[in-house]
């Protein structure tokens, strides 16, 4: 079996590449919740590694957590019957009970079972022990472990086979990626086999192998992919290859690329990113073009004025930067602090979007425009200059706080504020939604429903 392949410490990562056929087996990770729609991504993922490897120990098929915790152990056993002959993992992230749950799981068919490498050493050294007597390897998740260097020593000592360097869902929003921990990691162990987690693509599974990973574990990528049997072959041709393939799905943004993550996904999936909340409710746009026109995305700059008071907005628009969007309270009020002259400066300044909780005029000169500009009420009545407003301090907007610099995104469907700490995890969450959304939109367009694909009857609320 793969997982039993002796690990040859003097390979350096160059003398990896330069072996002929030597490529790390791939570990398919099904973090999903409903069986049958596992077992096809899987499936197809499977067909992707043969096709590039014809070698039936590079695809290991792995029960994701979620999987288990809704399944139970028939998820192993069902993934065991279709794909015989592979190396089946349960990722079980077992912190008690070592014995019972490795022997469970054993018994439902796995060939690595996966613990957590936090858990008490009495856990893991029972969990070691039933390895041993149902004939499976144990692999140790870092996930969480606070130096996880010194730990994979103790790991191994201990008699781990597997030390699992694991960057999760929630740590990957915020910017962490496992390479550098595998390279920290691989300096410690001497005979543990090392697997690495953690957002894995075409771009970056060569650098975790090349960085020491015997095992290359990858999920979104699959499972969220329109095509899971492309997405796999893409990664095993950079294995193959030692050469990353440049994917456009499936990354992760930084702070310095916020426009660009924020303009791939609707304020739908940033709604559902931040659990239904962030909505500025209220607005109506002014102009309405083709599908795809209306969106923007940037940070806010921050006006407070009162009824038909337009001189700060229209001051705002000389302190804004290009890629701005300017936010104005303006009491819900029903006399012009907006109108076309406005609208025109912001499109030479290089303002992308305008928000007005109160009223604007011009609507038919602002519509030639084209230019999303979002507001309560529209009117003919302008009001006067006086002078009384603030710029760039904290605002409500429609029952929201909006402080300067938090994020603004619009489209068709709404307007949504985004709080400037939380831009790029909820960014890269939201990005989750959309890639999650094309999953079952590829399973639809197949012939399936919505309620089909989301087992609607089996997870309503049963009492």
């Amino acid at each position: 079996m793969a997982q039993t392949e002796a690990k040859n410490k003097a390979d350096t990562p160059a003398e990896k590449q330069g072996k002929t056929g030597n490529i790390p087996p791939m570990q398919i990770a099904l973090d999903l919740i409903d069986l049958p729609r596992a077992i096809q991504i899987a499936e197809e993922a499977v067909r992707g590694i043969l096709a590039e490897t014809d070698d039936i120990s590079k695809a290991w098929v792995e029960a994701g957590t979620p999987l288990i915790k809704s399944e139970g152990m028939n998820a192993v056993r069902e993934l065991r019957s279709k794909f015989p002959g592979h190396t089946i993992c349960a990722d079980m992230k077992v912190m008690d009970a070592g014995s019972t749950e490795v022997e469970i799981a054993a018994k439902a068919g796995a060939n690595v079972v996966f613990i957590l490498g936090c858990s008490p050493d009495s856990c893991i050294s029972e969990a070691v022990l039933a390895g041993k007597k149902y004939g499976v390897k144990i692999a140790a998740d870092l996930i969480s472990v606070m130096d996880p260097a010194k730990r994979a020593a103790e790991l191994e000592e201990m008699g781990v086979d597997i030390i699992n360097i694991h960057v999760g869902l929630d740590q990957q929003v915020l910017g962490f990626k496992p390479i550098d921990l595998v390279r920290d990691v691989s300096k410690s162990v001497s005979k543990a086999l090392i697997s690495a987690a953690g957002g894995l693509n075409s771009e970056t599974a060569i650098q975790a192998y090349e960085a020491g990973a015997d095992i290359i574990i990858v999920g979104g990528s699959l499972y969220k992919a329109r095509s899971p049997e492309e997405s796999a072959r893409k990664i095993m041709q950079s294995l193959k290859s030692g050469k990353p393939i440049e994917t456009k799905e499936f990354l992760k943004y930084d702070k310095d690329h916020l426009v660009e993550a924020f303009m791939k996904v609707s304020s739908a999936n940033i709604s559902d990113a931040m659990h239904r909340t962030g909505e500025l409710r209220g607005l109506k746009p002014v102009w309405e073009g083709e599908p795809g026109k209306l969106k923007f995305a940037g940070p806010a700059v921050t006006v407070r004025t009162y009824d038909g008071d337009w001189s700060a907005p229209v001051q705002a628009i000389d302190h804004a930067n290009p890629g701005d969007v300017i936010v104005i309270d303006a009491c819900e009020g029903e006399t012009a602090v907006w109108g076309e002259l406005a609208t025109h400066s912001c499109i030479s300044k290089g303002v992308v979007g305008v928000i007005i909780d109160g009223a604007a005029r011009d609507i038919d000169d602002i519509r030639k425009l084209q230019f999303p500009l979002f507001v309560r009420n529209f009117t003919p009545t302008a009001g006067e200059p006086k002078g009384f407003g603030e710029i760039n301090a904290p605002i409500v907007v429609c029952g929201r706080n909006v402080e300067p610099g938090d994020w603004i995104i619009g489209d068709e469907s709404g307007v949504v504020v985004v709080p400037a700490k939380m831009a790029m995890e909820m960014a890269n969450r939201a990005i989750d939604v959309n890639e999650r959304e094309n999953r079952i939109r590829e399973e639809i367009e197949r012939g399936s429903t919505l309620g089909q694909t989301a087992y609607l009857d089996k997870w309503d609320v049963h009492k």
